[in-house]
């Protein structure tokens, strides 16, 4: 009775543990979100001063530290008085942390609120260490009664102060047109 108990565990042993090989190569690495979070609410200070704030409805992490917001991202802007001076929001945007780079794309729109400036994008950056905000892209930028389109602009987080790289043309709006 022992060897046909024995006989039969060795068997049951040796057909559990018969499987096909995988291939190491064959496996991918996983490369989507680690973490998601809904409902973001993200504050920046300097010297116990709001400067900045960011909210987005959804929020994705990726193992390198990258960030995406995919439902779209908001930014406001506050001067060293902690008033509110731009605001700037973004169909989807993205945090890349290597570059420690903020990245807006779709309809990205900015507007510094003292000086009626709007601008207009599909693509921009906001480096928060230079506190600049910048595109290679075609860009709309609306001063008072005046329209400036060109491609690539540089400017300061607040969007006081701007560089339009290569003017294209500008005009001025008609009565009830504008950004």
């Amino acid at each position: 009775m022992n060897r046909c108990l024995l006989f039969s565990l060795s068997l049951l042993v040796s057909l559990l543990s018969c499987r096909e090989g995988v291939d190491p190569e064959s496996l991918q690495i996983y490369e989507g979100p680690v973490n998601s979070a809904q409902n973001i609410h993200i504050l920046h200070s300097d010297s116990a001063v709001l400067r900045s704030e960011i909210t987005a409805p959804k929020q994705l992490e990726f193992a390198n530290g990258n960030l995406e917001f995919p439902e779209g991202i908001d930014i406001q802007f506050f001067n060293l008085n902690g008033q509110l001076e731009t605001t700037m929001r973004a169909d989807k945007g993205y945090f890349l942390r290597d570059q420690n780079l903020y990245k807006g794309e779709g309809n990205v729109q900015v507007k510094n609120l003292p000086k009626d400036q709007r601008l207009q994008t599909e693509e921009l950056f906001w480096n928060q260490a230079e506190r600049k905000i910048y595109t290679e892209k075609f860009v709309t930028i609306q001063e008072r009664q005046t329209l400036f389109n060109g491609t690539g602009m540089e400017a300061d987080d607040g969007f006081s102060t701007y560089k339009l790289k290569k003017v294209r043309d500008s005009r001025t709006l008609l009565p009830g047109e504008g950004l």
